[in-house]
C-alpha cells in the first residue's frame, strides 16, 4: 500500500492581524524546521498572504487560501482569483468548507467550479465535505457525502481524471468549533468510505494516493487516536491552529 504523507493544515478563518500571523507562522517555522514525514499548511486571511509568505522564508511551510472564485478576473466585488492567490505565493486552497456552505450558500455546482479553477492553475485543492448532526442522527451520512462527492467534483468525473494531488477533508458540520469531535472510528468508517467512492469513480491508483483530512474540533489531546487510523492522511485545524503551542503539538502527533 502506498504510504500518504500526513498534512497537517491551520485554517485560520477570520482571525488574526497581518503581524500576529508574522509571528505565529515564525514560531511555527523554527519548531518545524527540523521536522520529518509530516507536511504542515497555513491558511491565513487574504490580507496577511503575502506577509505570511515572506515570513515563511525557506521553510518547508505550505501556503494555502481560504476561498477563490471560479474565474480568472472580471467583475467580481470583493472576489479574489487564483492567479491572484498564486502571486500572493499560494500553493494549495480550501474550497468547499462547511462555513462557506451553510453561511454563504454555496453549492457543491460553485464548489465543482472552484475546485476545476484550482486545478487548472496548479493550485492544490483541500475540498471540504461534510454532514449536521441532524444528517447524522437520521441516517444520512454516506447519502450525504457521496452527493456532495459527485456534485463537488462533476468536472473531475467528467474528464474521468482527479488529480491525485487533490486532497479532501472530513469536516462534519456538528463538530466544528463544537468542542465535539467524530470518534477515531467513525471517522475511519467515513474516511474508508470516501477512499473507495474514489476507487469506484476514478481507479485504485488514485485512491490509494489522495489524502484526506479530518476537521472538527482537532486538539492536541485526540490527534493521536485519530492519525492511528488507516485512512485519515493529517488534520484541518481550526482554532487549535491559532497558538502555535497547541498547533505544533498536533504537527508532532507522532512523538507523543
Amino acid at each position: 500500500m502506498m504510504k500518504r504523507r500526513p498534512l497537517i493544515a491551520g485554517n485560520w478563518k477570520m482571525n488574526l492581524s497581518v503581524d500576529d500571523s508574522i509571528k505565529l507562522v515564525r514560531e511555527i517555522a523554527a519548531n518545524t524546521d527540523q521536522l520529518e514525514g509530516v507536511e504542515v499548511l497555513v491558511a491565513p486571511p487574504f490580507t496577511a498572504l503575502s506577509a505570511v509568505k515572506e515570513a515563511i522564508g525557506n521553510s518547508r511551510i505550505f501556503l494555502g487560501a481560504q476561498n477563490i472564485h471560479w474565474e480568472m478576473s472580471g467583475a467580481y466585488t470583493g472576489e479574489i482569483s487564483g492567479t491572484m492567490l498564486q502571486e500572493a505565493g499560494c500553493t494549495h486552497v480550501i474550497i468547499g468548507h462547511s462555513e462557506r456552505r451553510s453561511l454563504f450558500k454555496e453549492t457543491s455546482e460553485i464548489i465543482d467550479f472552484k475546485a476545476k479553477a484550482a486545478s487548472l492553475l496548479g493550485l492544490v485543492p483541500i475540498l471540504c465535505i461534510g454532514e449536521t448532526l441532524e444528517q447524522r442522527e437520521g441516517g444520512q451520512t454516506f447519502a450525504v457525502l457521496r452527493e456532495q462527492l459527485v456534485l463537488s467534483l462533476n468536472n473531475y468525473r467528467t474528464d474521468r481524471m482527479m488529480p491525485p494531488s487533490t486532497i479532501l477533508a472530513y469536516e462534519p458540520v456538528w463538530a466544528i468549533g463544537t468542542g465535539k469531535t467524530a470518534t477515531p472510528l467513525q471517522a475511519q468508517e467515513v474516511h474508508r468510505f470516501i477512499r473507495e467512492w474514489i476507487d469506484k469513480n476514478f481507479d485504485s491508483g488514485t485512491a490509494s494516493q489522495v489524502r484526506i483530512l479530518y476537521g472538527g474540533s482537532v486538539k492536541p489531546d485526540n490527534i493521536s487516536d485519530l492519525m492511528s487510523k488507516e485512512d485519515i492522511d493529517g488534520a484541518l485545524v481550526g482554532g487549535a491552529s491559532l497558538k502555535a503551542d497547541s498547533f505544533l503539538q498536533i504537527i508532532r502527533f507522532d512523538e507523543r
